[in-house]
């Protein structure tokens, strides 16, 4: 590492300008461009770049990974430290990958390597850890949970896990998730760990039909069975074999879930819920644990909580005609965020239109779509929630999802298939369908497409 060092500082400060100079003419031709690419042309310049920012402290760095929240809590962890006054720095873009936190650190810091803030939260790709870890070697590591997500990419959430075993050292602080299996499975690789839970509510799910899909325990391989799920895939678990099992009693387990009143509590102190579904449950659950590890009191995170807006929020409606469009953003790339999605929708009892478009995932190549997340998820509560009418649309897999529809028991006259994306031909099958109450799971770049043609004609 010192050697490393003394190879970064002889070209650092030529490299800082350079970086520093494209961050200025971006701002002026593409701030859109901003988020990474100061990064890459750094690292192009330099592997090492990083190496040679001065005035961090790695005990004040702050690596949240895992497969699904991480946006989220990244986001929020920063609120909380930034509303009680500290100097925090993020990668709140999302721009999760080396080059992006090579922006950040650029973007905060001062021509000569110095950096300003006093903490560092950052977003990592789960796959990118170890290549970012080796320049930026942060003692807190967050591990939301590990599942199912970009196969194309990530293969097997097993394969993910080996990937960030090889860089759990000893000496770190590992925030693990009680009731998510893989997470909690690192709980021998630091000999610091922090376990955060939530207890069961009215959204737990008992014995949920899961199509007779089971998980390996991550320790033994044996079968995993859950006692309940809070959300899909996390909840009190045991191995039918080795013994892993949940905490009983976490120290930081959120209880009395009141999802009707947006509150729960901790440690005999009541939260607001700044978004009162159950997926967010574990990031609330996270930073306060986190926030009370850094020596934040409970006062101060309730403060936190209640101005707290999630940036690129998961929920956004827009008035369409007479009618309200609530879309929930999904990432398309694994079942989970799917379900949770599904989930939200089918609590909603009201007489309803429900929009599904599985879109082509323009990720990296080769793009894909595919049918089988439909298939990993339970639709048995939404199709017992007053659906009225159902909307299959995708140029590629509309039919694949509609027989989704068809499979859970829904009536084929209530289902509508459309083998396209384009967007007057979908809110004209809104239109036909006659409800106020829509409600729509698809690909962002659709959503934004739907959002500004009803801008642009005042519809």
């Amino acid at each position: 590492m010192i050697n490393i060092k003394k190879e970064v500082s002889s070209m650092f400060y030529i490299d800082m300008i350079i970086s520093k100079l494209i961050i200025f003419l971006i701002n002026i031709i593409d701030k859109s461009r901003g988020t990474d690419l100061p990064g890459k042309i750094a690292l192009k310049l330099n592997k090492n770049f990083p190496l040679g920012f001065k005035n961090i402290d790695y005990d004040k760095v702050i690596f949240v990974t895992g497969t699904n929240g991480k946006s989220t809590t990244t986001n929020l962890i920063h609120h909380v430290l930034k509303s009680n006054d500290f100097s925090v720095a993020s990668n709140l873009e999302g721009a999760n990958l080396i080059a992006g936190i090579t922006t950040t650190l650029i973007k905060n810091s001062t021509i000569t390597g110095k950096l300003k803030p006093e903490y560092f939260v950052f977003e990592i790709d789960e796959r990118s850890l170890k290549n970012i870890h080796r320049v930026i070697p942060a003692k807190h590591l967050v591990i939301t949970n590990l599942q199912k997500d970009q196969v194309h990419r990530n293969a097997d959430p097993d394969f993910i896990l080996r990937k960030i075993k090889d860089v759990v050292k000893e000496d770190m602080h590992l925030y693990l998730n009680n009731e998510e299996p893989r997470s909690k499975s690192f709980e021998d690789s630091a000999d610091t760990v922090t376990y955060y839970s939530v207890d069961k509510n009215s959204r737990s799910v008992v014995d949920e039909d899961r199509l007779g899909v089971t998980m390996p325990c991550p320790k033994c391989n044996h079968k995993i069975n859950f006692n309940y799920y809070n959300v899909d895939n996390v909840g009190d678990f045991n191995c039918t074999n080795c013994g892993f099992k949940s905490k009983e009693t976490p120290k930081y387990q959120m209880k009395d879930v009141d999802f009707e009143n947006a509150t729960f509590t901790y440690d005999g102190t009541t939260f607001k819920m700044p978004y009162n579904v159950p997926f967010m449950m574990y990031n609330y659950a996270l930073v306060i644990a986190l926030g009370d590890t850094l020596g934040l009191t409970k006062e101060q995170m309730q403060h936190s909580f209640n101005t707290f807006i999630n940036i690129g929020g998961r929920i956004e409606t827009i008035k369409y005609k007479d009618k309200e469009l609530k879309y929930i953003r999904i990432k398309q790339e694994n079942p989970e965020t799917l379900q949770s999605a599904i989930d939200v929708v089918a609590n909603d009892k009201e007489e309803k239109t429900f929009i599904l478009g599985l879109c082509i995932i323009k990720d990296e190549p080769p793009h894909y779509t595919n049918t089988f997340y439909a298939y990993d998820c339970n639709f048995n509560e939404l199709v017992n929630s007053n659906v009225k009418k159902y909307i299959a649309f995708s140029e590629y897999v509309c039919y694949d999802t509609a027989n989704r529809f068809v499979y859970e028991g829904v009536d084929k006259e209530k289902i509508a298939v459309l083998n396209t994306d384009n967007v007057e031909k979908i809110l004209e099958e809104v239109d036909k369908a006659g409800c106020n109450n829509v409600y729509l799971i698809t690909w962002l770049e659709t959503f934004i497409d739907i959002k500004n043609y009803v801008k642009k004609n005042n519809l």
